[in-house]
């Protein structure tokens, strides 16, 4: 459905394709990003509206792994029954603003405003996630690692909508945390967080995935520190500064400096670390 002042609310995938080949558009669908950055009481047009495509929200799960709908919410994604590698991700589910932005904000919205600090992202790439691009042409699925390019830089092309989060079979194994630091407890932008994801078996690390964001332009793997887990009985005491050298590249900001968030990353993995710890002698 088209408007006169250049709104466009499709009700399938394919009617807003069609509408981003032939327009460039503004997406919009929870708008708790999009709204605050136009400083405005309305949206300047022309906008695609994605929020009245019903495909687009939800889970879909087959021998390849689980597919998140692009407008999925966050209270969603926290009341999903989701295998417990998705736990960091509903923690930091549980970490993205007040209870109406969680009712409102969506996975894909996450990803396209690109902020460094974005809390879905790094338990998302310790889930291996990859994003599915769709167009006229036909669909692209990519890492979410390749995706964010930058800060609010990302790989999608103007005539493509992020029809979903993809995570593979193979990363569903394990259990996952998040754990961020802020100024206060609760509604605050990172300044620094971390997520993992860890298969431990008799008390040994299996596989591990550790991810770091609000340290640098992007979000990151930390592989070095991931190395250091595998084979190893579960303990924090692994991993060390050096571990994480070569993955931060933070900046000053209101919220912390660049030296500050260099200290805390280690200890935030050193702490997220514990708490495997206290839960395997719980």
């Amino acid at each position: 459905m088209g408007l006169q002042n250049g709104y466009f609310r499709p009700t399938s995938v394919d009617e807003a394709l069609d509408h981003l080949a032939a327009n460039d558009l503004t997406i919009a669908a929870g708008c708790t990003d999009l709204f605050p950055a136009t400083e405005q009481k309305t949206l300047g047009g022309p906008v695609l509206d994605i929020s009245g495509i019903t495909a687009l929200r939800g889970f879909r799960k087959n021998e390849t792994g689980i597919t998140i709908g692009a407008t999925t919410t966050w209270s969603d994604l926290i009341a999903a029954p989701l295998p417990s590698a998705f736990g960091g991700l509903k923690l930091a589910a549980r970490e993205v603003g007040a209870r109406q932005i969680q009712n409102r904000g969506t996975l894909a919205g996450n990803l396209c405003n690109a902020s460094p600090a974005a809390d879905g992202v790094p338990p998302l790439l310790t889930l291996d996630a990859q994003v599915v691009l769709a167009s006229k042409a036909g669909r692209r699925v990519m890492p979410l690692a390749d995706f964010l390019i930058g800060p609010r830089q990302t790989a999608r092309r103007a005539d493509e909508l992020l029809e979903g989060v993809h995570i593979p079979a193979s990363a569903l194994m394990g259990d996952g945390q998040f754990l961020k630091l802020g100024a206060r407890k609760y509604l605050v932008i990172s300044i620094a967080m971390v997520a993992a994801r860890l298969v431990i078996a008799d008390g040994v690390v299996a596989e591990a995935a550790l991810a770091i964001g609000a340290c640098g332009p992007v979000a990151a793997r930390l592989p070095k520190a991931e190395a250091a887990l595998v084979g190893q009985p579960m303990d924090p005491g692994l991993i060390n500064a050096s571990h994480l050298q070569g993955y931060l590249a933070p900046i000053d900001d209101m919220r912390a400096d660049a030296a500050y968030r260099t200290t805390v990353a280690t200890e935030l993995v050193q702490r997220i670390l514990g708490r495997f710890a206290e839960s395997r002698s719980a």
